[in-house]
Formats: structure tokens, C-alpha cells, sequence
């Protein structure tokens, strides 16, 4: 059994011993650095530049390992990008370049950036109370207790509301466990409701307003499907994911034009949100903490989220190993869709640490 999926065992039957956040040092927003000379491939095109592995001086020898790793653990697609262009694209498993994939919690981050569009041309505030958006009695709590919850509650997993009820988007399964912001927990059910506050916000149908302000703007390929009638799930080709990576090195700008200018937005959604989850940012994980929480745990563990990655990485982490790596300091985006690498876990791994010992065996 692989050592995060031990603690995880052992963190549900110790729930209680969890630090406090009176405990955790005061939020510092990080400045996110500037990627030069980046390239872009065109919108609506096939077209998109490469680098060979041997002109960037990268480990050629342990390619075939790495090839090897990805594909005896199910892998269907994966893609490195340096400074935009791709270095490397693999699909593996029957899995072709135009194969439409979930990212599972992955997409998680479409939907944060989505949020900071919103908020950005006028429609919302994240630090406005969710019901001004989704009405009173959107969940089931007392009003006082409800109204403590905002929009950022839910871009940070500290809405209090019990997780047992995973997906659930109902009033009767939305129910008290502590007041919004003293807990963090990750919970599917409030956060697929961020999609209908920006509905609501926008009045727009969510998948349109997706579409118009983020997808169609940086030439993605993809759409929304709710996989279980309450969790909607992002499908498209893993070169679509790149695009969103490269948007998020570059951010917020795409080849010269501003998708989302707000930098306060961009630095918070990829710093430390709250002092419950260092580990955490607004639906996006965040590498180089000195602690980090993992879903369906109370517990806080010592050290970084990925120990073998650079310790500036930070990415969108969804089931069975869907993968979006963000590297400033390399200039990298990391792509993996595929099967479960074995541990059915909802985000972090250890698949990812095993995936970045083999990947800094090939580029460093």
C-alpha cells in the first residue's frame, strides 16, 4: 500500500487530531511569476510547435522509461509543453490526439478561473454571501449560519457544510458542521454550485458563458457533462487542457490578449486561500507548502504536497489521476488523462510523486 494512501486510511479513523486555524500563520498572497518569451499555438488549428527533447539537453535515455511508467499505469495521454511548445505527446491505450477525456476535479480550476471572469466584468463578488446568488435556503442551515457562507467559502472548501453528502447539491444534504471558514473540507456539492452562482450572476446558462469568456477565447475543444446528474464534469482532448495551462503560465493572457486582467484574482486563486489548507488556492492545489490537507481527511501533514515536483508547482488534481501540472519556474505544463494508477483517491496521489521522480529523471 503507497505512503499517502496509508495516511489517508489513517487520518478517517483519527478525524479528530487535526490542527486548528488559529494554529496557522497569517495568509501571504504570492506574487505568480512571469514566463518570458512564451509561444502560442493558433485557435481553431491543428498547428502547434515543437522542441525536441535532445535541442532542450534533456535526458533522452530515460524516455522510454518514463514512456513505460505512464503506460503500464494507464495512462492515455499525456503532453509536456516547454515555453509553450511541446516537447513531448504521448497517447497510449487506444487513446488518439482528438479523444475527448474527463478531467475530473481537474476541472475544478476551468471553474475558479471562470469565477474571476465573473467577478471581473461586474457580475459577483466572491466576498458577497452565496445567497445572494442562489437564494436563501440553499442549503439546509439556520439563516445566520447560511449567511456566513460566501462565494470564496466555496472557491476554498471552508464552507462548513457537512462533506459526508459528497455530491449532493440539494437544501437536505447541505447540512451544519461548522461555521463557514473554521474547517476545511473538500466537497464536491458546494463547489458544483459556484457553476450556478455564475449562472445566476451572469443570466446565462453556465456552459455559454464557460464558452464564450474562456474556452472559445484560447481555441479549446471541450464541454460540460454531468456524469452522475449532480457533479459536472469538463470532457475534451488533453491538447485542450494544455491550452488552459499555458493560459494560467502565462496569467491570464493568451498570445497577447488579457482573458483575465485581474491580478489580485490570478495571485490569490494560485496562493495559499485560507489557514486551514496551505496547500490550497482557490479549487487549485499548490506544491512547496510546509503542510497540506488531502481530501476526505482532517488531518495535516508535514511537508509538501509532491516532495519529488518543484516546489512552485501547482496544479489541477482530479480522480484516477487526471493531472494538470503548472511549473513557472521551468516553464513547463504537464498533461496526464488516463485510468486510475490504482488508488481511487479524489486528487493528490502518489502517483504523482512517483510520475515526478521519473519526469525530473528525463529533464534534469
Amino acid at each position: 500500500m503507497k505512503p499517502l494512501f496509508i495516511l489517508i486510511i489513517w487520518s478517517l479513523i483519527f478525524v479528530g487530531c487535526s490542527t486548528t486555524a488559529d494554529e496557522a500563520p497569517v495568509i501571504q498572497q504570492e506574487e505568480t511569476p512571469i514566463v518570458a518569451n512564451l509561444y502560442f499555438p493558433p485557435s481553431q488549428s491543428a498547428e502547434w510547435a515543437t522542441i525536441t527533447t535532445s535541442e532542450l539537453g534533456w535526458n533522452t535515455e530515460n524516455e522510454q522509461e518514463l514512456r513505460t511508467f505512464l503506460e503500464n499505469n494507464g495512462t492515455k495521454a499525456f503532453i509536456i509543453l516547454k515555453d509553450g511548445r511541446i516537447a513531448v505527446e504521448w497517447y497510449l491505450n487506444e487513446h488518439t490526439q482528438n479523444t475527448s477525456w474527463y478531467w475530473a476535479s481537474a476541472g475544478k480550476t476551468l471553474t475558479a478561473f471562470t469565477v474571476g471572469l465573473a467577478q471581473e466584468n461586474g457580475f459577483l463578488n466572491s466576498d458577497d454571501k452565496t445567497s445572494d446568488y442562489l437564494e436563501t435556503g440553499w442549503t439546509a442551515l439556520e439563516a445566520d449560519k447560511e449567511a456566513l457562507i460566501t462565494v470564496k467559502h466555496q472557491l476554498t472548501m471552508t464552507t462548513g457544510l457537512n462533506d459526508q453528502q459528497f455530491d449532493c447539491i440539494t437544501p437536505e444534504c447541505l447540512t451544519y458542521v461548522a461555521d463557514a471558514g473554521s474547517r476545511w473540507a473538500y466537497h464536491n456539492g458546494p463547489y458544483t454550485l459556484l457553476q450556478k452562482v455564475v449562472a445566476n450572476a451572469t443570466e446565462t446558462e453556465w456552459s455559454d458563458y464557460f464558452n464564450q469568456s474562456l474556452r472559445d477565447k484560447i481555441g479549446m475543444d471541450g464541454f460540460w457533462f454531468s456524469t452522475d446528474d449532480l457533479n459536472n464534469v469538463y470532457f475534451s482532448s488533453a491538447r485542450s487542457m494544455a491550452r488552459f495551462g499555458l493560459l494560467n503560465l502565462n496569467n491570464g493572457v493568451w498570445d497577447g490578449e488579457t482573458i483575465l486582467a485581474d491580478t489580485e484574482y490570478l495571485n490569490s486563486m494560485k496562493s495559499t486561500s485560507q489557514n486551514l489548507n496551505r496547500a490550497y488556492g482557490y479549487l487549485w492545489w499548490l506544491n512547496g507548502k510546509s503542510s497540506y490537507r488531502a481530501p476526505a481527511s482532517q488531518l495535516e501533514f508535514s511537508g509538501p504536497l509532491v516532495e519529488n515536483a518543484p516546489s512552485d508547482m501547482y496544479g489541477g488534481l482530479g480522480k484516477n489521476d487526471q493531472k494538470l501540472y503548472v511549473v513557472p519556474s521551468k516553464g513547463l505544463v504537464v498533461i496526464r488523462m488516463g485510468e486510475d494508477s490504482g488508488e481511487d483517491l479524489l486528487g493528490p496521489s502518489s502517483f504523482d510523486n512517483e510520475l515526478w521522480g521519473k519526469i525530473n529523471e528525463f529533464i534534469n
